[in-house]
């Protein structure tokens, strides 16, 4: 029996041949179609996957793996980090949508260990349980990057790090974001704006924070940051918004990088009797469609993470056939939502 047969339930097991049979294609034409040949007309390409679709074949993916040294599986490492509403669903989704044509199949390995992370990816070397693997929340020497880099293996990161090593990356335009965000603010004459950001482990916070400096500086803001709010509970962040609504010296404008900590400082705030978009301006990046509809006038900057998958995709795809890692490095551009 062949490696690459496949079988549902109350029906006999489906081979190539049964595929070959039905197209009037020769064992080898099947065989390479399925692996994605190039060289084979796309008509004969389309003639074999809707074929292979109608009689619900499913390769043997150990058979793949002994033949080729091929899984056909890529993987995301995601992280655990609950800053983002809906961002996993969007990028599994994007990751999904861009490998359904493909003869990819994705694994997802939730990261909750905001250290290292290391372990997760050495078992994925080890063993070999994937042709490539998609990382998230990227630190500036990331370990796991160094570990991918050293293995020469396939990889993509929705980040940027420090290394001088070139490896493939998307990541969201964060200076762009705080440049279009503070001079948004600028407009409304705000002059005393206040970042709220996360996790100060990662890149995307360092681009961040370098990047309000700047233009609060150009803009001759007074510019204010209220980190390491990345283990706040959502409680305890409403409490500080709180806090701040009551303060005197508090800021005419707050930036959040994050719909989670939005929710809670815009409830604090607005408890402290702050009418937002009046008494103080807010802008936050936006990943989902939630928060607008729960303040409809509040401004914000979103980043398509539906998107993002799939471009983390087509960059890792590329990376897998061979390309330059220096040729698969792109950025997303924030896009306004003005509101108020």
């Amino acid at each position: 029996m062949s490696s690459e047969d496949s079988k549902t339930p109350g029906q006999q097991r489906v081979t190539l041949r049964t595929i070959a049979e039905l197209t009037g294609l020769s064992l080898s034409t099947v065989s390479l179609s399925l692996r994605g040949g190039t060289t084979l007309k796309q008509e004969t390409r389309d003639r074999v996957a809707s074929a292979a679709a109608s009689l619900g074949y499913v390769p043997d993916r150990a058979g793949v793996r002994l033949r080729t040294g091929k899984t056909n599986v890529i993987a995301l490492v995601l992280d655990g980090a609950e800053d983002s509403i809906d961002f996993a669903r969007h990028m599994i989704q994007g990751i999904g949508q861009a490998i359904a044509e493909t003869r990819y199949h994705l694994t997802v390995i939730p990261q909750f260990d905001h250290g290292s992370g290391t372990d997760t990816v050495r078992y994925i070397l080890d063993n070999r349980t994937a042709d490539g693997v998609i990382i998230t929340h990227t630190r500036p020497d990331d370990p796991r990057v160094q570990l991918m880099i050293d293995a020469g293996f396939p990889f993509v990161t929705h980040g940027r790090t420090h290394f001088a090593t070139p490896h493939p990356f998307h990541d969201f335009h964060a200076e762009a974001f705080i440049a279009m965000a503070v001079q948004r603010l600028a407009s409304k004459g705000c002059k005393h704006v206040m970042l709220v950001v996360g996790d100060d482990s990662t890149t995307n916070h360092h681009n961040i924070v370098t990047a309000f400096a700047q233009a609060t500086a150009r803009a001759g803001m007074r510019a204010q940051v209220m980190d390491g709010t990345q283990g706040l509970a959502p409680a305890e962040m409403r409490r500080v918004a709180l806090e701040l609504a009551g303060n005197a010296d508090r800021p005419d404008a707050i930036l959040s990088d994050s719909e989670t900590r939005t929710i809670a400082l815009a409830s604090g705030l607005q408890e402290g009797g702050l009418r937002l978009g009046q008494d103080m301006e807010l802008i936050y990046k936006q990943t989902s469609g939630i928060l607008p509809t729960l303040f409809p006038r509040l401004d914000s900057i979103a980043e398509d993470v539906f998107a993002a998958g799939g471009e983390l995709t087509r960059l890792l795809l590329r990376r897998i056939d061979g390309a330059d890692p220096a040729e698969l490095q792109t950025l997303a551009e924030p896009q306004p939502q003005w509101r108020s």
